[in-house]
Protein backbone atom coordinates (compact mmCIF):
# COMPACT_ATOMS: atom_id res chain seq x y z
CA UNK A 1 0.00 0.00 0.00
CA UNK A 2 2.01 2.99 -0.52
CA UNK A 3 -0.35 6.08 -1.45
CA UNK A 4 0.12 9.04 -3.22
CA UNK A 5 3.74 8.99 -4.47
CA UNK A 6 3.95 12.64 -4.01
CA UNK A 7 3.04 12.35 -0.47
CA UNK A 8 5.91 13.20 2.38
CA UNK A 9 5.01 12.82 5.75
CA UNK A 10 5.07 16.22 8.16
CA UNK A 11 8.04 15.45 10.13
CA UNK A 12 8.36 17.26 13.41
CA UNK A 13 10.58 20.42 12.96
CA UNK A 14 10.56 23.11 14.73
CA UNK A 15 11.92 24.88 17.92
CA UNK A 16 11.40 22.48 20.99
CA UNK A 17 9.77 23.81 24.12
CA UNK A 18 12.70 24.20 26.63
CA UNK A 19 11.39 21.71 29.33
CA UNK A 20 9.44 19.60 27.30
CA UNK A 21 9.69 15.63 27.11
CA UNK A 22 10.78 15.71 23.65
CA UNK A 23 13.74 18.25 24.75
CA UNK A 24 14.75 15.54 26.75
CA UNK A 25 14.30 12.70 24.72
CA UNK A 26 15.42 14.33 21.53
CA UNK A 27 19.06 13.47 19.90
CA UNK A 28 21.47 15.39 19.73
CA UNK A 29 20.42 19.62 18.86
CA UNK A 30 17.79 20.68 19.72
CA UNK A 31 17.14 22.64 16.17
CA UNK A 32 18.95 19.56 13.96
CA UNK A 33 17.05 17.74 11.98
CA UNK A 34 17.19 14.45 9.74
CA UNK A 35 14.36 12.90 8.05
CA UNK A 36 13.52 9.80 5.94
CA UNK A 37 14.81 10.20 2.50
CA UNK A 38 11.64 9.06 -0.27
CA UNK A 39 13.36 5.67 -0.49
CA UNK A 40 14.08 5.08 3.20
CA UNK A 41 10.37 6.33 3.69
CA UNK A 42 8.90 4.16 0.91
CA UNK A 43 10.79 0.83 2.27
CA UNK A 44 9.29 1.91 5.92
CA UNK A 45 5.40 1.67 4.50
CA UNK A 46 6.27 -1.72 2.38
CA UNK A 47 7.89 -3.31 5.36
CA UNK A 48 5.63 -2.79 8.03
CA UNK A 49 2.18 -2.58 5.19
CA UNK A 50 1.15 1.07 5.62
CA UNK A 51 0.67 3.44 3.34
CA UNK A 52 0.82 7.35 3.56
CA UNK A 53 -2.45 7.71 5.86
CA UNK A 54 -1.36 6.02 8.69
CA UNK A 55 1.84 9.14 8.62
CA UNK A 56 -0.61 11.86 8.41
CA UNK A 57 -0.96 12.08 12.02
CA UNK A 58 1.93 11.75 14.00
CA UNK A 59 1.37 10.21 17.98
CA UNK A 60 2.57 11.44 21.58
CA UNK A 61 5.10 13.70 19.87
CA UNK A 62 6.00 14.47 23.73
CA UNK A 63 5.77 18.72 23.45
CA UNK A 64 3.75 19.31 27.04
CA UNK A 65 6.26 20.62 29.68
CA UNK A 66 7.98 17.91 31.74
CA UNK A 67 5.46 17.83 35.34
CA UNK A 68 6.01 15.32 38.04
CA UNK A 69 5.62 14.66 41.56
CA UNK A 70 9.18 14.35 42.80
CA UNK A 71 9.70 15.51 46.36
CA UNK A 72 13.37 15.20 47.86
CA UNK A 73 14.38 12.92 50.62
CA UNK A 74 16.92 14.96 51.29
CA UNK A 75 17.41 17.06 55.18
CA UNK A 76 17.40 20.11 54.74
CA UNK A 77 20.68 20.15 56.36
CA UNK A 78 22.23 18.04 53.85
CA UNK A 79 20.90 20.30 50.86
CA UNK A 80 22.25 23.13 52.83
CA UNK A 81 26.13 21.41 53.24
CA UNK A 82 25.58 21.15 49.75
CA UNK A 83 25.07 24.31 48.89
CA UNK A 84 27.96 24.94 51.25
CA UNK A 85 30.49 22.91 49.08
CA UNK A 86 29.53 24.03 45.18
CA UNK A 87 27.46 27.37 45.99
CA UNK A 88 23.70 28.17 45.81
CA UNK A 89 23.80 28.20 41.57
CA UNK A 90 25.42 25.18 41.66
CA UNK A 91 22.93 23.28 43.06
CA UNK A 92 19.49 22.63 41.43
CA UNK A 93 16.09 20.83 42.77
CA UNK A 94 13.92 21.70 39.47
CA UNK A 95 12.30 18.43 38.47
CA UNK A 96 13.38 18.62 34.51
CA UNK A 97 17.10 19.44 35.37
CA UNK A 98 17.06 16.17 37.65
CA UNK A 99 15.34 14.12 34.94
CA UNK A 100 17.83 15.28 32.56
CA UNK A 101 21.22 13.91 34.36
CA UNK A 102 18.99 11.00 35.24
CA UNK A 103 17.56 8.97 31.28
CA UNK A 104 20.03 8.89 28.66
CA UNK A 105 19.50 8.08 24.88
CA UNK A 106 18.11 4.70 25.20
CA UNK A 107 14.88 3.24 23.32
CA UNK A 108 13.39 2.83 27.00
CA UNK A 109 13.78 6.10 28.18
CA UNK A 110 12.92 7.63 24.59
CA UNK A 111 9.52 5.42 25.38
CA UNK A 112 9.08 6.38 28.98
CA UNK A 113 9.20 9.55 28.15
CA UNK A 114 6.86 9.77 25.61
CA UNK A 115 4.29 8.43 27.88
CA UNK A 116 5.11 11.14 30.69
CA UNK A 117 6.91 8.31 32.86
CA UNK A 118 9.44 10.15 35.14
CA UNK A 119 10.52 8.01 38.10
CA UNK A 120 13.98 7.96 39.63
CA UNK A 121 15.50 11.07 39.58
CA UNK A 122 18.13 12.47 42.01
CA UNK A 123 17.06 14.28 44.95
CA UNK A 124 19.83 16.97 43.65
CA UNK A 125 21.75 17.86 40.54
CA UNK A 126 25.06 19.18 41.83
CA UNK A 127 27.47 21.16 39.41
CA UNK A 128 31.25 20.71 40.89
CA UNK A 129 33.70 23.03 39.86
CA UNK A 130 37.10 21.05 40.26
CA UNK A 131 38.52 18.46 42.00
CA UNK A 132 38.42 19.44 45.30
CA UNK A 133 34.68 20.35 45.00
CA UNK A 134 34.71 16.53 43.90
CA UNK A 135 36.50 15.17 47.02
CA UNK A 136 34.29 17.03 49.16
CA UNK A 137 31.08 15.66 47.44
CA UNK A 138 32.45 12.16 47.32
CA UNK A 139 33.55 12.41 51.16
CA UNK A 140 30.18 13.62 52.53
CA UNK A 141 28.05 11.07 50.41
CA UNK A 142 30.21 8.47 51.83
CA UNK A 143 29.95 9.70 55.87
CA UNK A 144 26.22 10.09 55.38
CA UNK A 145 25.49 7.11 52.69
CA UNK A 146 24.00 9.28 50.16
CA UNK A 147 23.68 7.55 46.94
CA UNK A 148 25.91 9.43 44.47
CA UNK A 149 25.38 8.94 40.41
CA UNK A 150 27.64 10.52 37.82
CA UNK A 151 26.77 12.62 34.28
CA UNK A 152 28.70 13.54 31.63
CA UNK A 153 26.79 14.26 28.88
CA UNK A 154 23.69 12.35 28.66
CA UNK A 155 24.31 10.30 25.67
CA UNK A 156 24.43 6.52 27.66
CA UNK A 157 22.22 3.85 25.99
CA UNK A 158 22.71 1.58 28.39
CA UNK A 159 20.66 3.52 31.64
CA UNK A 160 24.27 4.00 32.70
CA UNK A 161 23.31 7.29 34.84
CA UNK A 162 19.62 6.27 36.09
CA UNK A 163 19.95 7.27 39.62
CA UNK A 164 17.32 4.57 41.06
CA UNK A 165 18.16 5.37 44.70
CA UNK A 166 17.65 9.26 44.10
CA UNK A 167 20.44 10.74 46.37
CA UNK A 168 22.54 13.30 44.40
CA UNK A 169 24.15 13.36 40.55
CA UNK A 170 27.08 15.59 39.91
CA UNK A 171 26.95 17.08 36.54
CA UNK A 172 30.96 16.84 35.05
CA UNK A 173 30.08 18.98 32.07
CA UNK A 174 28.72 22.47 33.57
CA UNK A 175 32.50 23.51 34.82
CA UNK A 176 35.03 20.40 34.54
CA UNK A 177 35.59 20.49 31.04
CA UNK A 178 38.75 21.93 30.30
CA UNK A 179 42.09 21.37 28.93
CA UNK A 180 44.82 20.87 31.29
CA UNK A 181 47.62 20.55 29.27
CA UNK A 182 49.12 19.28 26.36
CA UNK A 183 53.01 17.73 25.65
CA UNK A 184 53.59 17.51 22.28
CA UNK A 185 56.74 15.72 23.51
CA UNK A 186 54.94 12.79 25.20
CA UNK A 187 52.09 13.52 22.46
CA UNK A 188 49.32 13.28 24.79
CA UNK A 189 46.39 15.40 26.37
CA UNK A 190 45.35 16.00 29.85
CA UNK A 191 41.66 16.51 30.30
CA UNK A 192 38.92 17.07 32.52
CA UNK A 193 36.51 14.07 31.87
CA UNK A 194 33.47 16.61 31.23
CA UNK A 195 34.89 17.94 27.63
CA UNK A 196 32.51 16.92 24.92
CA UNK A 197 34.54 15.33 21.78
CA UNK A 198 34.40 18.46 19.50
CA UNK A 199 35.52 20.80 21.94
CA UNK A 200 38.14 18.47 21.99
CA UNK A 201 38.77 17.85 18.69
CA UNK A 202 38.78 21.25 17.82
CA UNK A 203 41.72 22.41 19.95
CA UNK A 204 43.99 19.21 19.26
CA UNK A 205 43.36 20.54 15.06
CA UNK A 206 44.79 23.57 16.49
CA UNK A 207 47.49 23.13 18.79
CA UNK A 208 49.72 24.85 16.61
CA UNK A 209 48.35 28.32 17.58
CA UNK A 210 46.53 27.34 20.93
CA UNK A 211 49.63 25.15 22.42
CA UNK A 212 52.47 26.55 20.29
CA UNK A 213 53.09 22.87 18.91
CA UNK A 214 54.70 21.68 16.32
CA UNK A 215 52.01 19.82 14.88
CA UNK A 216 47.80 19.84 14.35
CA UNK A 217 46.74 16.65 15.86
CA UNK A 218 43.38 14.38 16.62
CA UNK A 219 41.86 12.20 19.35
CA UNK A 220 41.51 9.63 16.63
CA UNK A 221 37.76 8.27 18.60
CA UNK A 222 34.71 9.76 17.07
CA UNK A 223 31.87 7.35 18.20
CA UNK A 224 28.28 7.82 16.44
CA UNK A 225 27.35 10.13 19.66
CA UNK A 226 30.75 12.27 19.05
CA UNK A 227 29.05 15.62 19.15
CA UNK A 228 27.35 15.08 22.55
CA UNK A 229 29.21 12.30 24.45
CA UNK A 230 32.58 14.03 26.75
CA UNK A 231 35.73 12.10 27.34
CA UNK A 232 34.76 10.81 30.89
CA UNK A 233 31.51 8.80 29.18
CA UNK A 234 33.96 7.21 26.72
CA UNK A 235 36.99 5.90 29.27
CA UNK A 236 34.28 4.87 32.29
CA UNK A 237 32.34 2.42 29.22
CA UNK A 238 35.07 1.45 27.62
CA UNK A 239 33.50 3.46 24.56
CA UNK A 240 34.85 3.29 20.92
CA UNK A 241 35.05 5.58 17.84
CA UNK A 242 34.22 4.43 14.11
CA UNK A 243 37.85 5.00 13.45
CA UNK A 244 39.08 2.62 16.21
CA UNK A 245 40.13 -0.03 14.01
CA UNK A 246 43.41 1.69 13.52
CA UNK A 247 43.54 4.50 16.78
CA UNK A 248 41.91 1.71 18.97
CA UNK A 249 39.30 1.86 21.87
CA UNK A 250 38.94 4.05 24.82
CA UNK A 251 41.15 1.39 26.65
CA UNK A 252 43.87 1.58 23.98
CA UNK A 253 43.93 5.67 24.58
CA UNK A 254 44.32 6.10 28.01
CA UNK A 255 47.51 6.75 29.18
CA UNK A 256 46.98 7.20 33.10
CA UNK A 257 43.57 8.72 34.97
CA UNK A 258 42.81 10.10 38.45
CA UNK A 259 39.94 9.25 40.26
CA UNK A 260 37.93 10.38 43.56
CA UNK A 261 36.86 7.20 45.62
CA UNK A 262 35.27 7.09 48.80
CA UNK A 263 38.46 5.24 50.15
CA UNK A 264 40.63 8.32 48.95
CA UNK A 265 42.45 8.98 45.34
CA UNK A 266 43.49 7.29 42.79
CA UNK A 267 46.18 7.97 40.30
CA UNK A 268 48.02 5.99 37.71
CA UNK A 269 51.68 6.61 36.56
CA UNK A 270 52.18 8.10 33.34
CA UNK A 271 54.18 6.24 31.51
CA UNK A 272 52.98 4.02 28.30
CA UNK A 273 53.80 0.58 29.38
CA UNK A 274 55.04 -1.01 33.13
CA UNK A 275 55.55 -4.27 34.59
CA UNK A 276 54.58 -3.66 38.21
CA UNK A 277 51.80 -5.82 38.88
CA UNK A 278 48.01 -5.75 37.29
CA UNK A 279 47.33 -2.64 35.63
CA UNK A 280 44.93 -0.29 37.54
CA UNK A 281 44.49 1.35 34.43
CA UNK A 282 42.52 -1.30 32.89
CA UNK A 283 40.73 -1.77 36.43
CA UNK A 284 38.89 1.96 36.32
CA UNK A 285 38.62 1.76 32.35
CA UNK A 286 34.98 0.67 32.30
CA UNK A 287 33.96 0.92 36.00
CA UNK A 288 30.98 3.20 35.00
CA UNK A 289 31.09 5.57 38.43
CA UNK A 290 30.69 2.29 40.51
CA UNK A 291 34.80 2.36 41.77
CA UNK A 292 35.22 6.28 41.59
CA UNK A 293 34.52 9.40 39.92
CA UNK A 294 36.87 10.56 36.99
CA UNK A 295 38.55 13.96 37.34
CA UNK A 296 40.90 13.86 34.38
CA UNK A 297 42.81 11.34 32.05
CA UNK A 298 45.65 11.92 29.87
CA UNK A 299 45.08 10.29 26.45
CA UNK A 300 47.37 9.56 23.74
CA UNK A 301 46.94 11.95 20.53
CA UNK A 302 47.98 11.00 17.27
CA UNK A 303 49.10 13.95 13.98
CA UNK A 304 46.21 15.35 12.10
CA UNK A 305 46.60 14.72 8.73
CA UNK A 306 43.47 14.38 6.53
CA UNK A 307 44.94 15.52 3.46
CA UNK A 308 46.67 12.06 3.19
CA UNK A 309 42.78 10.42 4.26
CA UNK A 310 42.39 7.59 1.42
CA UNK A 311 38.35 6.44 1.11
CA UNK A 312 37.50 2.98 -0.57
CA UNK A 313 34.28 1.31 -0.80
CA UNK A 314 33.29 -2.59 -2.24
CA UNK A 315 30.70 -4.50 -3.16
CA UNK A 316 31.02 -8.50 -3.02
CA UNK A 317 28.80 -11.16 -3.78
CA UNK A 318 27.85 -12.78 -0.16
CA UNK A 319 28.58 -11.96 3.51
CA UNK A 320 31.00 -15.21 3.03
CA UNK A 321 33.30 -13.69 1.07
CA UNK A 322 33.01 -10.22 2.26
CA UNK A 323 34.03 -11.60 5.94
CA UNK A 324 36.61 -13.45 4.26
CA UNK A 325 37.99 -10.92 3.02
CA UNK A 326 37.87 -8.18 5.79
CA UNK A 327 39.37 -10.48 7.95
CA UNK A 328 42.57 -11.44 5.59
CA UNK A 329 43.04 -7.63 5.81
CA UNK A 330 42.96 -7.49 9.60
CA UNK A 331 45.36 -10.51 9.41
CA UNK A 332 47.59 -9.17 6.48
CA UNK A 333 50.09 -7.01 8.39
CA UNK A 334 50.44 -4.09 5.88
CA UNK A 335 48.67 -1.52 7.83
CA UNK A 336 45.17 -1.17 9.21
CA UNK A 337 41.66 0.52 7.67
CA UNK A 338 40.79 3.43 10.31
CA UNK A 339 37.18 3.55 9.31
CA UNK A 340 36.45 -0.28 8.60
CA UNK A 341 32.65 -1.06 8.24
CA UNK A 342 31.24 -4.05 6.56
CA UNK A 343 27.47 -4.28 5.70
CA UNK A 344 25.23 -7.70 5.36
CA UNK A 345 23.14 -7.81 2.53
CA UNK A 346 19.77 -6.63 4.38
CA UNK A 347 21.53 -3.49 5.69
CA UNK A 348 23.64 -3.24 2.07
CA UNK A 349 20.04 -2.69 0.45
CA UNK A 350 19.14 0.33 3.19
CA UNK A 351 22.35 1.29 3.01
CA UNK A 352 21.65 1.96 -0.89
CA UNK A 353 18.53 3.97 -0.27
CA UNK A 354 20.16 5.88 3.40
CA UNK A 355 23.61 7.04 1.13
CA UNK A 356 21.43 7.86 -1.97
CA UNK A 357 23.19 5.07 -4.35
CA UNK A 358 20.12 3.33 -5.61
CA UNK A 359 19.55 4.21 -9.17
CA UNK A 360 22.85 5.99 -9.81
CA UNK A 361 25.37 4.75 -12.05
CA UNK A 362 26.99 3.16 -9.40
CA UNK A 363 23.70 1.11 -8.81
CA UNK A 364 23.13 0.22 -12.01
CA UNK A 365 26.89 -1.25 -12.67
CA UNK A 366 27.02 -2.96 -9.60
CA UNK A 367 23.82 -4.96 -10.69
CA UNK A 368 25.04 -5.97 -14.22
CA UNK A 369 28.46 -7.20 -12.75
CA UNK A 370 25.88 -9.66 -11.01
CA UNK A 371 25.83 -8.60 -7.44
CA UNK A 372 21.94 -9.20 -6.18
CA UNK A 373 20.13 -7.67 -3.84
CA UNK A 374 19.39 -9.77 -0.69
CA UNK A 375 23.27 -11.23 -1.28
CA UNK A 376 25.05 -8.37 -2.09
CA UNK A 377 27.31 -7.03 0.93
CA UNK A 378 29.22 -3.35 0.73
CA UNK A 379 32.62 -2.16 2.79
CA UNK A 380 33.72 0.80 3.08
CA UNK A 381 36.16 2.96 5.05
CA UNK A 382 39.30 5.17 5.28
CA UNK A 383 42.91 4.95 5.63
CA UNK A 384 44.59 7.77 7.66
CA UNK A 385 48.34 8.71 8.72
CA UNK A 386 51.38 9.16 6.99
CA UNK A 387 50.85 10.36 2.71
CA UNK A 388 52.91 6.44 1.87
CA UNK A 389 51.33 4.37 4.25
CA UNK A 390 47.86 5.15 3.42
CA UNK A 391 48.34 5.31 -0.63
CA UNK A 392 50.07 1.18 0.66
CA UNK A 393 47.56 0.00 2.67
CA UNK A 394 44.73 1.28 0.22
CA UNK A 395 46.79 -0.77 -2.66
CA UNK A 396 46.68 -4.11 -0.53
CA UNK A 397 43.40 -3.83 0.70
CA UNK A 398 42.06 -3.32 -2.89
CA UNK A 399 44.56 -6.47 -3.91
CA UNK A 400 42.38 -8.66 -1.06
CA UNK A 401 39.27 -7.43 -2.08
CA UNK A 402 39.58 -8.39 -5.62
CA UNK A 403 40.87 -11.85 -4.84
CA UNK A 404 37.73 -12.53 -2.78
CA UNK A 405 35.41 -10.92 -5.70
CA UNK A 406 34.72 -7.56 -4.59
CA UNK A 407 34.45 -4.78 -7.11
CA UNK A 408 35.97 -1.12 -6.38
CA UNK A 409 32.55 1.09 -5.99
CA UNK A 410 34.90 4.12 -5.46
CA UNK A 411 35.23 6.65 -2.40
CA UNK A 412 32.02 8.33 -2.95
CA UNK A 413 29.56 5.85 -1.09
CA UNK A 414 32.24 6.50 1.90
CA UNK A 415 32.16 10.17 1.56
CA UNK A 416 27.96 9.68 1.22
CA UNK A 417 28.06 7.68 4.94
CA UNK A 418 30.46 10.33 6.14
CA UNK A 419 28.01 13.21 5.18
CA UNK A 420 25.39 11.60 7.79
CA UNK A 421 27.78 9.57 10.38
CA UNK A 422 26.92 11.80 13.16
CA UNK A 423 23.41 12.38 12.07
CA UNK A 424 21.95 9.49 10.94
CA UNK A 425 20.12 8.89 14.91
CA UNK A 426 18.05 12.07 13.91
CA UNK A 427 15.83 10.00 12.40
CA UNK A 428 14.73 8.00 15.24
CA UNK A 429 12.25 10.25 16.64
CA UNK A 430 10.67 10.56 13.73
CA UNK A 431 10.02 7.09 12.85
CA UNK A 432 8.84 6.54 16.66
CA UNK A 433 6.50 9.96 16.30
CA UNK A 434 4.58 7.34 13.73
CA UNK A 435 4.69 3.87 15.67
CA UNK A 436 7.96 2.68 14.05
CA UNK A 437 11.19 1.80 16.34
CA UNK A 438 14.74 1.61 15.72
CA UNK A 439 17.15 0.58 17.94
CA UNK A 440 20.66 -1.00 18.44
CA UNK A 441 22.50 -4.07 20.17
CA UNK A 442 26.39 -4.82 19.92
CA UNK A 443 28.79 -7.42 20.82
CA UNK A 444 31.98 -8.95 19.94
CA UNK A 445 33.42 -12.25 18.53
CA UNK A 446 36.18 -14.09 17.45
CA UNK A 447 36.05 -14.88 13.63
CA UNK A 448 35.68 -18.63 13.90
CA UNK A 449 32.35 -17.93 15.79
CA UNK A 450 31.18 -14.46 14.16
CA UNK A 451 28.93 -16.93 11.23
CA UNK A 452 27.27 -18.18 14.14
CA UNK A 453 26.73 -14.90 16.15
CA UNK A 454 25.17 -13.21 13.11
CA UNK A 455 22.84 -16.08 12.30
CA UNK A 456 21.93 -16.85 15.69
CA UNK A 457 20.84 -13.33 16.67
CA UNK A 458 19.30 -12.50 13.19
CA UNK A 459 17.38 -15.63 13.59
CA UNK A 460 15.65 -14.61 16.47
CA UNK A 461 15.14 -10.76 15.42
CA UNK A 462 13.35 -12.22 12.12
CA UNK A 463 11.47 -14.51 13.84
CA UNK A 464 9.40 -11.85 14.71
CA UNK A 465 7.54 -10.74 11.39
CA UNK A 466 7.54 -7.46 9.56
CA UNK A 467 11.16 -6.38 11.04
CA UNK A 468 13.64 -4.97 10.02
CA UNK A 469 17.38 -6.40 10.69
CA UNK A 470 20.54 -4.74 9.65
CA UNK A 471 23.92 -5.62 10.84
CA UNK A 472 27.46 -4.40 10.02
CA UNK A 473 31.17 -5.03 11.92
CA UNK A 474 32.44 -1.63 12.67
CA UNK A 475 35.04 -2.31 14.43
CA UNK A 476 37.48 -5.00 13.80
CA UNK A 477 40.56 -6.90 15.06
CA UNK A 478 43.21 -9.56 13.32
CA UNK A 479 41.23 -11.84 16.07
CA UNK A 480 37.84 -10.90 15.48
CA UNK A 481 34.89 -8.04 15.37
CA UNK A 482 32.18 -6.00 16.69
CA UNK A 483 28.71 -7.22 15.01
CA UNK A 484 26.57 -4.63 15.53
CA UNK A 485 22.79 -5.24 15.09
CA UNK A 486 19.94 -2.36 14.45
CA UNK A 487 16.60 -3.44 14.37
CA UNK A 488 13.06 -1.63 13.04
CA UNK A 489 9.96 -3.04 14.02
CA UNK A 490 6.37 -1.39 14.52
CA UNK A 491 5.73 -1.83 18.27
CA UNK A 492 4.78 -0.64 21.25
CA UNK A 493 6.34 -0.19 24.97
CA UNK A 494 5.65 -3.31 26.42
CA UNK A 495 6.05 -5.69 23.11
CA UNK A 496 9.85 -3.49 23.08
CA UNK A 497 10.80 -4.47 26.38
CA UNK A 498 10.08 -8.48 25.52
CA UNK A 499 11.84 -8.38 22.31
CA UNK A 500 14.72 -6.51 23.59
CA UNK A 501 15.05 -8.64 26.48
CA UNK A 502 15.28 -11.63 23.69
CA UNK A 503 17.82 -10.08 21.39
CA UNK A 504 20.23 -9.97 24.45
CA UNK A 505 19.36 -13.71 25.61
CA UNK A 506 20.26 -14.42 21.34
CA UNK A 507 23.65 -12.79 22.12
CA UNK A 508 24.06 -14.72 25.38
CA UNK A 509 23.38 -17.39 23.89
CA UNK A 510 25.67 -17.43 20.85
CA UNK A 511 28.67 -17.35 23.12
CA UNK A 512 29.45 -13.29 21.80
CA UNK A 513 30.17 -10.20 24.41
CA UNK A 514 26.99 -8.44 26.00
CA UNK A 515 29.15 -5.48 24.81
CA UNK A 516 32.11 -4.20 22.73
CA UNK A 517 31.28 -0.36 23.35
CA UNK A 518 28.18 0.80 24.52
CA UNK A 519 29.30 -0.11 27.93
CA UNK A 520 26.77 -2.24 30.52
CA UNK A 521 25.09 0.12 32.75
CA UNK A 522 22.02 -1.08 34.87
CA UNK A 523 19.89 -2.17 31.03
CA UNK A 524 22.31 -5.24 30.41
CA UNK A 525 23.59 -5.83 33.33
CA UNK A 526 21.02 -8.73 34.13
CA UNK A 527 23.14 -10.96 31.64
CA UNK A 528 27.01 -9.98 32.49
CA UNK A 529 27.44 -13.22 35.06
CA UNK A 530 26.34 -15.33 32.40
CA UNK A 531 28.54 -14.17 29.96
CA UNK A 532 31.74 -13.55 31.88
CA UNK A 533 30.97 -16.09 34.69
CA UNK A 534 30.17 -16.48 38.62
CA UNK A 535 33.68 -15.64 39.65
CA UNK A 536 35.05 -13.54 37.48
CA UNK A 537 31.75 -10.87 38.33
CA UNK A 538 32.99 -11.55 42.05
CA UNK A 539 36.51 -10.21 41.41
CA UNK A 540 34.52 -7.04 40.08
CA UNK A 541 32.27 -6.88 43.64
CA UNK A 542 35.46 -7.70 45.71
CA UNK A 543 37.05 -4.36 44.39
CA UNK A 544 34.01 -2.65 44.81
CA UNK A 545 33.75 -3.44 48.04
CA UNK A 546 37.69 -1.85 48.62
CA UNK A 547 36.31 1.46 46.40
CA UNK A 548 33.19 2.05 47.96
CA UNK A 549 32.31 -0.06 50.85
CA UNK A 550 29.20 1.95 51.38
CA UNK A 551 27.86 1.52 48.06
CA UNK A 552 26.91 4.92 47.63
CA UNK A 553 28.42 5.12 44.25
CA UNK A 554 25.88 4.67 40.86
CA UNK A 555 24.20 2.25 42.98
CA UNK A 556 20.96 -0.10 41.66
CA UNK A 557 22.18 -2.92 39.19
CA UNK A 558 25.58 -0.94 37.29
CA UNK A 559 27.57 -4.11 36.24
CA UNK A 560 25.55 -6.23 38.40
CA UNK A 561 27.67 -5.12 41.12
CA UNK A 562 24.98 -5.38 43.83
CA UNK A 563 22.23 -7.11 41.15
CA UNK A 564 19.76 -8.85 43.08
CA UNK A 565 19.92 -12.67 42.70
CA UNK A 566 16.29 -13.10 40.98
CA UNK A 567 17.31 -10.27 38.19
CA UNK A 568 20.04 -12.07 36.89
CA UNK A 569 19.60 -13.75 33.30
CA UNK A 570 21.68 -16.94 32.99
CA UNK A 571 22.59 -18.88 30.16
Amino acid sequence: MSGNDSFTPDWFEGALPARSYRSAFKWGAPDAFKHPNPRLYELMKEVFELDDRHFQTPQKLGLEEVAADAPISLTEEQVSHFRAVVGDENVSTDVYDRLRVSYGKTMIDALRLRDHQVENLPDLVLHPRDRSDVERIVRYCHEQEIPLYTYGAGSSVTRGTECVRAGVSIHLGTHMNRILSLSSVNQTVTVEPGILGPALEEALNDARDRFDAPHAYTCGHFPQSFEFSSVGGWVVTRGAGQNSTYYGKAEDLVLSQEYVTPVGSIRTVDVPAYATGPNLDQIMIGSEGAYGILVSVTLKVFRYQPENTARFSFIFPDWAQACAAAREIMQGEFGLPSVFRLSDPEETDVAFKLYGVEGTPIDTLVSLRGFKKGQRCLMLGTVDGDRAYTSLVKRRLRRVCRSRGGMYTTGLITKKWEHGRFTDPYMREDLQDYGVLIDTLECATNWEDLPKVHEHVRRFVKSRPRTVCMTHMSHCYPQGANLYFIFIAKMDYREFLEFHRGILDAVQSSGATMSHHHGIGKMTAPWLEGQIGKNELEVFRALKRHFDPKNILNPGGTLALDLPDENRRLP
